[in-house]
């Protein structure tokens, strides 16, 4: 039988409430050890499920803070088992009591994502909706916060289980087929198989797809404001960041170093990590500014984002051109700045056919102006494709269940090539397993012990 564990479940720090979370066979024998209800005839041993009581916890038999308890009974709790959680008022030596005091009772510290582990071995979660909780505490916004709920609820399994489910029955049609020629099995029609196989592949193909998409919502991505000197990088840094940031003047190489600035791009729901690099050119004399040029290169080779900004009051020269080629194939949006010094729509119109080869999108805009920051955020969103994401559609949230789907969707695709190219049933049915068995490993059905510690390797205590 395992131990009874307890752990802060809420952040360090000050704080209105800190939450102390104790589960196990003796979780309610522990806490009558500590809790004392105001209520002189209340039992914490007693208590049913789902109720609260109000008291104070003492720490060596001197009562020490007020407390509201919480009581889930077995097998209806966050992790199957006993479940009591105390709340103090917020703060390190309160909350810090209390733990000294329930380790004094019988309890032991809580490994970190210990509460997630014992859910998922009391079979109240499955693996995917583990991830999902790791991933819903780590979201930076809204939607990413909304797609972890997605998949915490069982949206994403039952996604996945659609999809197994569907293979099982070709595959168990193609094996009563293989193994019992004497019951006279039909043969599954080949556009019908090549059709079943098409559209669960499709199916991965959109999870995966949705999958990079998601990852931007939930951690953000690196983004690099790059240009030759004065085209507006910095007013444009200024202008996510919401305050002056980064100085701004007519002088070129005022920027010299990379400037970082974290912002969240509304109503997109998408965090950048952004960073303002000094001006590109050739040839400078200044050291101090050609080491800030040889860091903004290495910053925009990094990068998942890429802002390129062209000033459209100017023509373009060999450097901006330069910059335009090496950011072809690259996720990459061309600003072009100071909409408002170009002389006509048709010079505007020559500088941004000249860029759109290079480029998923060519913003023409004012940094200055109040409607640049929702045309940005809205280009943003589109090139990331979080434009096009459903919060409500559970997309994969970790690189292992990325890695799953796709040996899952390449299998698939083997299996579609052999029923194409006409190696037999036999062929099919191999690749057909393998895709199974990476939707399994998907899933976490039968995961070895090492999988399930790679999953909680990076869990917070007390979660």
């Amino acid at each position: 039988m395992p131990g009874t564990i307890c752990a802060i479940a809420t952040p360090p720090g000050v704080g209105g409430v800190a939450v102390v979370r104790v589960s196990g066979p003796e979780a309610f024998a522990i806490a009558a050890r500590v809790f004392v209800p105001l209520h002189r005839k209340k039992s914490v041993l007693d208590a049913r499920g789902y109720t609260a009581l109000f008291g104070h916890y003492r720490l060596d038999g001197r009562p020490m803070d007020e407390t509201v308890a919480l009581f889930f009974r077995a097998p209806h709790s966050y992790t199957g088992e006993d479940v009591v959680e105390l709340s103090v008022h917020g703060g390190t030596a309160m909350a810090d009591g209390l733990i000294e005091a329930l380790l004094t009772a019988g309890a032991v510290p809580a490994a970190p994502g210990e509460f997630t582990r014992r859910a998922l071995e009391n079979g109240r979660i499955g693996l995917v909706e583990a991830e999902a909780v790791m991933a819903a505490i780590s979201a930076e916004g809204r939607q990413g916060a909304a797609l972890a709920g997605a998949a915490l609820d069982g949206r994403l399994g039952g996604r996945i289980a659609a999809i197994r489910d569907a293979l099982q029955a070709v595959a168990a049609h193609l094996a009563a087929w293989v193994d019992y020629p004497e019951e006279d099995v039909p043969a599954l029609a080949p556009d019908a198989l090549k059709q079943t196989l098409g559209q669960q592949k499709k199916k991965l193909d959109a999870l995966i797809e949705e999958s990079r998409a998601g990852a931007v919502l939930r951690h953000g991505v690196d983004c690099v404001l790059t240009g030759r000197p004065n085209v507006g990088k910095s007013t444009l840094l200024n202008l996510l960041a919401g305050f002056d940031r980064a100085i701004v003047t007519p002088v070129a190489g005022t920027t010299r170093d990379v400037l970082e600035q974290a912002v969240v791009l509304q109503p997109a729901g998408i965090r950048l990590n952004v960073f303002d690099t000094a001006g590109l050119r050739a040839e400078t004399d200044d050291a101090i500014e050609a080491e800030g040029v040889r860091r903004g290169r290495e910053k925009f080779a990094q990068a998942g984002l890429v802002l390129a900004v062209f000033d459209a009051g100017a023509p373009l020269e060999a450097e901006d051109l330069a910059l335009a080629q090496s950011c072809a194939g690259r996720a990459a949006l061309a600003v072009l700045n100071k909409r408002d010094l170009v002389g006509s729509a048709a010079e505007l119109a020559e500088k941004t056919n000249a860029l759109t080869p290079y480029f998923a999108k060519v913003l023409p805009l004012c940094a200055l102006e109040d409607t640049a920051l929702p045309a940005l955020s809205a280009a943003v969103a589109a090139l990331l494709g979080t434009a096009r994401l459903d919060p409500g559609a559970a997309v994969l949230c970790s690189r292992r269940q990325l890695a799953a789907a796709l040996a899952a969707r390449d299998a698939l695709g083997e299996a579609l090539a052999a029923a194409e190219g006409g190696f037999g049933l036999d062929a099919v049915a191999v690749c057909l397993a393998d895709a199974q068995r990476a939707l399994a490993d998907l899933t976490g059905e039968d995961a070895p012990a090492a999988t399930i510690d790679a999953v909680f390797r990076d869990f917070c205590v007390g979660k």
